[in-house]
């Protein structure tokens, strides 16, 4: 062989190797595939929203905005132990269609094991008061969302100083055990270790609980949530709701009581309130609607807490319509309408893409969307 084919062979062969080399290492991946999920959901939508006078005179003008509905990025993966054991972790990012903006590990992000026991991880996490309804909810999470009229608003992500007044979040530095489902029947728990100590007055911790009945087309939910020390040494907050769904042929149906009690330096201060939805099939889309009520707050604490304050015409209710009409099995378009009504001492907002209210003031948006899960 002449030296200029031995060194063509030798290049030939060196490419060779480099190429089996490649195709092993995009190989090995894939087998750990079988294993790691990659996930995520965009939505985003076109609004228009406009306030109403308040009562102290003041009237906003409209807005026109491209809003983002919690979208987000994920991944997620288990890894078989051995004995029906199996370590379970997932990641998941915040994302931002309309800003560009993000954070790796701002929602649900977790470790733990899974096994007959049930599930125990670490993380941080919505918490089993959080989880048990917001199903029922087929606005959730957009402007449009229960959550500004249940729960006192939404924490994305919050610690136990962070945001001490809303029943709607995803806990930082908490522990959860999920129990195995026996017949329909399961339940939660969630432990928000109290790592502020040390940098505030007091030692605040969160405890939440839910126990839940799922089989067919039947859901009941009882949820109860206990906030330590959040707003004063000494006395806790707590929240209770029940809930209901039914998803007949055609049509889903669902409810939810709640009762916030809050425990300040002054006083107590309390709340219920009322929610209803109905998801109707109407040809290819559905229609959806949901309707909130907040009753009054009561009470002898003069702090207000988020929207929730003490006194008479301190209510308000929110209604929400719209339709939803699928693509494809991942993509659907869809529009609604939502208002809420303040009383004229009300201060309530979308919890969500909120716009800024005074007292007595109605917010309102008209919305366009888009949504496509992967």
């Amino acid at each position: 062989m002449s030296a200029r084919a031995s060194a063509r062979h030798r290049r030939l062969t060196a490419l060779t190797t480099l190429a089996a080399a490649l195709c092993g290492a995009a190989a090995a991946p894939a087998l750990a595939d079988n294993s790691v999920t990659l996930y995520g959901r965009l939505n985003t939508a076109a609004e228009y929203v406009t306030v109403t006078r308040a009562t102290d005179g003041t009237k906003p003008g409209g807005l026109s905005r491209l809003t983002n509905n919690r979208s987000v990025f994920g991944l997620r993966g288990e890894e078989e132990l051995g004995y029906g054991l199996k370590a379970i972790w997932q990641v998941e990012s915040t994302l931002s269609i309309d800003s560009g903006a993000g954070q790796i590990a701002a929602r649900d992000t977790r470790l733990g094991l899974q096994g007959p026991f049930g599930a125990l991880f670490m993380g941080n996490w919505d918490t089993p008061y959080t989880t048990s309804t917001k199903g029922y909810d087929p606005y959730y999470p957009t402007t449009a969302g229960y959550m500004a009229l249940m729960g006192n608003g939404a924490a994305a992500t919050s610690d136990n100083v962070e945001n001490t007044s809303s029943f709607d979040r995803r806990q930082k530095n908490s522990l959860h055990y999920q129990t195995p489902k026996w017949n329909g029947l399961g339940g939660a728990f969630a432990w928000g270790l109290p790592e502020e100590k040390n940098t505030v007055p007091r030692n605040p911790a969160l405890y939440s609980f839910a126990a839940a009945y799922d089989r067919g087309p039947l859901n009941v939910t009882l949820a109860y949530e206990i906030h330590h020390a959040y707003q004063t040494s000494g006395r806790n907050d707590d929240a209770i709701k029940a809930g209901v769904s039914y998803q007949f042929p055609s049509t889903r149906i669902s409810a939810v009581y709640e009762r916030l009690h809050y425990r300040t330096a002054t006083g107590d201060l309390t709340r219920n309130s009322y929610y209803v939805a109905l998801v109707q099939q109407l040809g290819t889309g559905s229609v959806r609607a949901g309707f909130t009520f907040a009753s009054d707050g009561a009470g002898s604490a003069t702090e207000t807490i988020g929207s929730v304050r003490s006194g008479s015409q301190t209510g308000a209710f929110q209604v929400t319509v719209g339709y939803d009409y699928p693509l494809s099995k991942r993509t659907a378009l869809y529009a609604y309408y939502s208002r809420i009504n303040n009383r004229s001492n009300a201060i309530y907002d979308f919890a969500i893409n909120s716009v800024g209210v005074h007292a007595g003031a109605d917010p309102q948006t008209f919305a366009l969307g888009m949504r496509h899960s992967f």
